[in-house]
């Protein structure tokens, strides 16, 4: 199984005795004073520009591709992770993903000029294949896949510059040297000639040392790692020394692999080592990696993970994931746990809206529900992203109607009538399909533009 949380716990609280007294909006004003507008510290922002809020959309296994991603940041999602990306599927030139069951190669490169930034997650079992496939994800393909196998297998990584970067479904759309975390200027004051719109690739390389997937014949990958900090430094140094100097790397890990002093021991070495190394932050969830997705999250012992990390060196940035539900609980993971910023994953699934209300508790304004009209909006909008990721697939329309089931039935939530909405969405199978739960559960009154224009599209 990959990194989902399909046999997950339903949203509860994390452990944190005391959060829940803390005013969400008592620590938005915190962070404003301390950091300005944006909330963010300097040394995200210097990182990454563009990374303008304490909050940004993990990588979810068959949800965040990047029709998912585009809607979060159209509504105030500063930055986004892809879903875990399989080493040795990246170095086969994107087969085996199906066995892997870590997703679509294509659902996870950058998908226009709004898709950024946006970190590439890696997990592998083999430090020189995660070497060669970070390289791989940064330079978009430049070179012959037998070309990174080379370096995977037999010869010494030496990172390039160039590379062709592809929109979902394979369109070209530019080629241009890695960006520091800068897009480039040009046509439409976007950048450069009529096929280089901007320098869209990824702005990190995110290594995945958190995911309980299992093991490929006894060898850790993911989470497991946690169990072995020796290879992952290893795997951790690999993909460092593979880069260039100008591209950021960060790293997911788990709280530890479980509850005993030995593992606990364990993370901290390897965390310890992927900040001496120049890992630029940790996000840290706060589950074990036995716990997978099973019970609440323990944001009492990341809180002493953050303590820890900044008695070391105060300068440390440190991310938190795990039970963020609503905007409220980003600024209170913050406020209770110290951390930067809050992963959102399963708490934004069908919920963009997460974003433009914690947008709002910054700007000292009270968050408001979409309204019915903005969630058909949102609908409509998001399948017609979905239908151009999907624009390679042998029949594109009725294959959106199948996978858009699973964010129909999440978005229904937030209707008056949930439940029927639910059932209804659950029973989607094409487009036409689709358009019906719309028009007749999503019908009272005017549209907003935006959805206006994804309907025109959908209509067409």
């Amino acid at each position: 199984m990959g990194c989902s949380g399909s046999n997950a716990t339903a949203p509860s609280p994390a452990i944190a005795p005391g959060a829940e007294a803390l005013d969400a909006r008592r620590v938005a004003e915190r962070l404003v004073r301390e950091y300005g507008e944006s909330g963010v510290h300097p040394r995200v922002r210097e990182v990454v520009p563009g990374f303008d809020g304490p909050f940004f959309q993990a990588g979810l296994a068959g949800y965040s591709d990047a029709a998912m991603r585009i809607i979060a940041r159209r509504h105030g999602c500063p930055y986004c992770v892809t879903e875990a990306l399989l080493d040795r599927t990246l170095l086969a030139g994107g087969r085996g993903f199906a066995k892997a069951d870590l997703g679509e190669l294509h659902d996870n490169v950058p998908g226009g000029e709004e898709d950024h930034p946006l970190a590439g997650q890696l997990m592998g079992s083999e430090p020189r294949e995660m070497a060669a496939a970070a390289l791989k994800l940064v330079e978009q393909g430049k070179r012959a896949d037998r070309e990174y196998r080379r370096l995977a297998y037999n010869g010494a990584l030496a990172p390039g510059a160039e590379g062709h970067l592809r929109l979902p479904g394979g369109e070209q759309i530019g080629r241009g040297r890695w960006p520091k975390g800068q897009m480039a200027k040009g046509p439409n004051g976007s950048g450069g000639d009529d096929h280089s719109r901007a320098d869209l690739s990824f702005a990190a390389i995110d290594v995945n040392l958190a995911c309980p997937v299992k093991k490929i014949a006894s060898k850790a990958r993911g989470g497991h790692w946690l169990a072995e900090p020796e290879g992952a430094i290893r795997m951790l140094e690999a993909v460092r020394e593979a880069l260039p100097a100008s591209v950021p790397t960060t790293v997911k890990l788990r709280r530890s692999f479980d509850d005993t002093p030995e593992m606990a021991e364990a993370f901290r070495r390897i965390l310890d080592a992927a900040y001496e190394m120049g890992y630029a932050w940790a996000t840290v969830h706060a589950r074990t990696v036995e716990q997978k997705y099973v019970g609440p999250s323990r944001w009492d012992v990341l809180r002493q993970v953050v303590r820890e990390a900044r008695r070391r060196d105060p300068e440390r940035v440190v991310f938190g994931s795990g039970d963020v539900w609503s905007a409220e609980d980003v600024f209170r993971m913050i406020g209770y746990t110290g951390v930067n910023a809050a992963a959102v994953a399963r708490g934004c699934i069908g919920n963009p809206w997460v974003f433009r209300q914690a947008r709002r508790i910054m700007a000292g304004e009270a968050p408001a529900a979409p309204s019915v009209q903005e969630q058909r909006a949102v609908l409509e909008e998001h399948f017609t992203l979905a239908l151009a990721v999907n624009a390679g697939a042998r029949r594109p329309e009725a294959y959106t109607g199948k996978t858009m089931r699973k964010f129909g039935i999440r978005f229904a939530e937030h209707h008056p009538r949930a439940e029927e909405v639910r059932r209804r969405f659950v029973g989607v199978c094409g487009l036409e399909d689709w358009r019906s739960v719309l028009e007749e559960c999503y019908s009272s009154g005017p549209v907003a533009e935006r959805g206006s224009v994804a309907g025109s599209l959908l209509d067409s």
